[in-house]
């Protein structure tokens, strides 16, 4: 299995004939990934320059004159070569590629490493960046992929991840070749899961220390990581949103800022995950993130996709399927209720009382009203009391708790 990369666009080549110039700049202002709303962006390239961004056909410029002049210390910021070195010179065959970022994965600085390519949303401070990434890089969390750098050239930004191996959340829920199996068969596995995305999602909430509301913007299924031998998870992309100028906000540290014209933004987000007032008005906020938690907390459970498409054989039409509409009507006592619900490749043998529980708090998750949503640092306490219960099930029921297992390709 492979992990799941969120949304990628072609590596701008160094230079290129005006013809070729034409019809990537086409392809950035297009849509062309299903699984993704994005609004088309008039804004002009820009670059990156003596501490502003501004509208410029300059040569390529990247963080590492910054590091060279006045963050000597900044070992976090690459060079731009470093990276069309990593990735030989951008024909690397790509980890991962989509519509709006390409991911390679290879060694940079004699490490193992995932370099994410992504577009910038708006325009940014290059204090305000720079200062976000070395906050970003310093932390750590065991439940985090870490970012260990980043570099900029023209409208793109260059993210470096720690390289993780294991396979997404997505893959171990639905294996294409065989859907009736899954490593993830134990009720522990899927709690602890559950848990470690807490945790992890709890800390980018309320432990970064950036100052403000920090905001993830990514949580999916695919985007979540599942690492051997104990099928543990981590959360990809952390700080991803921040530095490509996806988040929007009327203050930073009590300074107002001025908020971009919205006809200049590009939001994107993932069909199924985002939050009614995500769709509304493309700006993202941390109860986005405790929606899209909620909606993986019952892929989790049920094994469902967050959203897809059949065709209705009588009509001919569309059906539109959603794991909260679903679960919504379980938990409520229709569709054959809980049991009914959740994935039959658990055979039943988990403790009913938290699976209710836990849907329950998913459902909370996903409420229209983001007021009425539970914080992470809640979510958190109420999901740490779960798993420790289900420890206790375990116990009793002489169900096995830690295991190894491998994700190789079945």
């Amino acid at each position: 299995m492979t992990k799941q990369v969120i949304e990628s666009t072609k590596p701008t080549p160094k230079s290129s004939s005006p013809s070729r110039k034409s019809k990537q700049s086409h392809h950035d202002s297009s849509s062309t990934n299903s699984d993704n709303f994005i609004i088309p962006s008039t804004a002009s390239t820009a670059s990156f320059y003596k501490g502003s961004w501004k509208s410029s056909n300059s040569s390529r410029t990247s963080l590492s004159g910054l590091r060279d002049s006045i963050l000597p210390e900044q070992s976090h910021i690459y060079d731009f070569q470093e990276i069309r070195t990593a990735t030989h010179n951008f024909l690397l065959k790509p980890h991962s590629s989509s519509s709006t970022s390409t991911a390679w994965r290879c060694s940079v600085r004699d490490q193992a490493a995932i370099i994410f390519q992504r577009k910038f949303r708006r325009q940014m401070d290059t204090t305000q960046l720079v200062d976000r990434l070395s906050v970003i890089c310093k932390s750590h969390h065991s439940s985090l992929v870490k970012l260990k750098g980043a570099s900029i050239s023209d409208s793109y930004i260059y993210l470096v991840y720690e390289c993780v191996s294991g396979a997404s959340l997505a893959d171990c829920l639905r294996n294409a070749k065989n859907p009736n199996f899954t490593v993830l068969s134990n009720w522990m596995s899927r709690i602890r899961i559950a848990s470690d995305i807490a945790h992890g999602l709890d800390y980018v909430h309320n432990s970064t220390g950036l100052g403000f509301e920090f905001v993830h913007n990514h949580i999916k299924s695919s985007s979540i990581i599942v690492v051997e031998p104990a099928l543990n998870a981590k959360i990809c992309h952390f700080g991803t949103s921040e530095l490509c100028g996806e988040i929007m906000r009327d203050s930073v540290n009590g300074k107002d800022i001025k908020r971009s014209d919205s006809k200049l933004m590009k939001f994107e987000g993932t069909r199924g995950y985002m939050a009614p007032e995500f769709q509304r008005s493309g700006i993202a906020t941390q109860k986005c993130d405790v929606y899209a938690f909620g909606v993986v907390i019952l892929e989790l459970l049920s094994g469902m996709e967050a959203l897809k498409y059949r065709i209705d054989e009588e009509s001919g039409s569309y059906v539109r399927i959603s794991v909260v509409e679903v679960a919504r009507e379980a938990v409520g006592g229709g569709g054959g209720g809980i049991r009914g619900w959740v994935d039959k490749r658990l055979r039943d043998s988990y403790p009913v009382e938290v699976v209710e529980n836990l849907a329950r708090l998913a459902l909370d998750c996903v409420v229209d009203d983001p007021e009425n949503r539970p914080d992470m640092g809640r979510v958190l306490i109420w999901i740490s009391q779960m798993f420790l219960e289900s420890q206790n099930w375990s116990e009793k029921m002489g169900v096995v708790a830690d295991f190894t297992v491998s994700l190789a390709p079945r």
